[in-house]
């Protein structure tokens, strides 16, 4: 019924970059840390399409193993960024970015 399109590279950068930009405005945009960490990992996840994108574009594994090392990096991030947000959520119930000041002594 309808045509097959067939996915190029060009596609996947275009949501790479699509992804991207959505995890730039909503770490710019909010104040909430857990939002901000969840974008900063939105933008991650886009650079990592882009990576595996490029990698089978060019048959080459870079790409993937790039992927594996932003994803080990991402999960350090996460630890160590839920670690500041527990720290500032309990001297400060409701607590916003700029609260990481209070966490200085």
């Amino acid at each position: 019924m309808f045509g097959e399109v067939e996915l190029t590279t060009t596609y996947y950068l275009v949501l790479s970059a699509l992804l991207f930009a959505i995890g730039a405005t909503g770490l710019l945009v909010r104040r909430n840390p857990l939002v901000m960490f969840m974008c900063v990992e939105l933008m991650l996840n886009a650079v990592n399409v882009s990576f595996v994108a490029f990698g089978t574009d060019l048959n080459d594994v870079g790409g993937q193993m790039a992927v594996f090392f932003v994803l080990v990096v991402a999960a350090v991030e996460v630890v160590v960024g839920l670690a500041i947000v527990v720290a500032i959520n309990r001297r400060r119930r409701y607590a916003t970015a700029d609260d990481v000041a209070t966490l200085r002594g």
